[in-house]
């Protein structure tokens, strides 16, 4: 087995006073050994994003409190990448999928940057606060970005907690997709209000997007309030009901595989601090939905599915103290690999 797992904590609130909230690490699930992974990266550094290059295992990119960073060995190395201005906290980052040299990175604070030279310099685009942007006791951030594979100019931008904007046209020009959102926030039971002035906030929390080649123009959004679907690219949403299959439906990510467009992940839990997470799958694009884990006992919420490249057989998560754990068998047997003691605050996984 040659398959590598890295992970990433970043500053977590709610974090044990006496644990680190920082550090990328690198595992081999046939050794069970993690290994820190540091050398050119901020010291210490704090890791939201991870993104592998998909057919290129050692182009790996992660985004920092410093901003975006690469290493094409694996992870032995790594270079920053420079965005316009004052360094920047990066949430997300998204490979163009046909065009090498399109890299999109979304940070605090509601920006988005692209580069059309693979990194060498970038440019802020013109995104903004849309209605129901919620001011909360931290900094919005573009949590996750998304496109569409039939149509790669259409672009999604998950805002936490501030809905969705999307981009037609790479990104040149933005588009609020938040009105149908928050006319299903006036339903009593997708009202949330924690950290605002407002009961809309739940709806407005977004955690993750994904959209399938299988169906062009359908976007399904991850929230604090559960899953929805929007199949015209965002103008309208409806409710896909999690709670109907799982008792858990605080969404935190949700992916497409890459090696079925009608097989999807989610990872559910009871609330963004909790003591359970659970892992589900969909193999009919979200008709149905079937507990996947097994045999691990997921003690803290469940922030990440990460899907690998190479075969439909790995699925590995990560919950938020510092628990990650996958299969390499299709969900036959499942391997748990804690991170090294007191690391909590995770945020990011990704399969090489």
């Amino acid at each position: 087995m040659k398959s590598v797992v890295y992970a990433g904590a970043a500053y977590w609130v709610q974090a044990s006073q006496e644990t680190k909230t920082q550090g990328l690490f690198r595992l081999a699930p046939d050794s069970g050994g993690w290994e820190y992974v540091g050398g050119g990266l901020p010291d210490p550094v704090e890791v939201r994003t991870v993104v592998v290059r998909p057919g290129k295992p050692d182009n790996v990119y992660v985004g920092t409190q410093l901003g975006p960073y690469v290493s094409e060995d694996g992870g032995k190395s790594w270079r920053a990448l420079e965005l316009p201005g004052k360094e920047k906290v990066v949430w997300s980052i998204l490979l163009h999928p046909t065009d090498p040299k399109t890299i999109y990175v979304g940070t605090e604070n509601t920006e988005v940057y692209r580069s059309r030279d693979g990194g060498e310099s970038f440019e802020k685009l013109p995104t903004f606060e849309p209605v129901g942007y919620c001011k909360m006791g931290f900094n919005s951030r573009v949590i996750r970005l998304a496109l569409d594979p039939s149509d790669p100019d259409t672009i999604y931008a998950g805002l936490e907690v501030g809905g969705v904007l999307r981009s037609l046209d790479g990104g040149d020009s933005w588009e609020d997709c938040n009105p149908s959102l928050l006319k299903l926030a006036e339903e009593p039971h997708l009202k949330s209000q924690i950290g605002s002035d407002t009961d809309t906030e739940g709806m407005m929390d977004s955690h993750a997007l994904t959209v399938s080649p299988a169906h062009p123009g359908t976007v399904i959004l991850a929230t604090r309030m559960g899953l929805f679907r929007s199949d015209d690219k965002g103008s309208n949403w409806y409710e896909m009901d999690i709670g109907r299959h799982s008792p858990l439906t605080y969404a935190r990510d949700v992916k497409v595989s890459p090696h079925d467009p009608e097989t999807m992940h989610a990872a559910l839990s009871v609330a963004a601090v909790s003591d359970a997470g659970s892992l589900y799958r969909s193999e009919d694009f979200g008709q149905s939905w079937q507990r996947f884990d097994h045999d691990v006992e997921i003690n803290s919420t469940l922030m990440i599915v990460a899907t690998a490249d190479d075969s439909p057989d790995r699925v590995w998560c990560a919950a938020r103290r510092g628990q990650v754990f996958g299969t390499e068998d299709g969900g036959k047997s499942w391997m748990e690999f804690p991170l090294p003691p007191d690391v909590e605050g995770v945020y990011a996984l990704a399969c090489a």
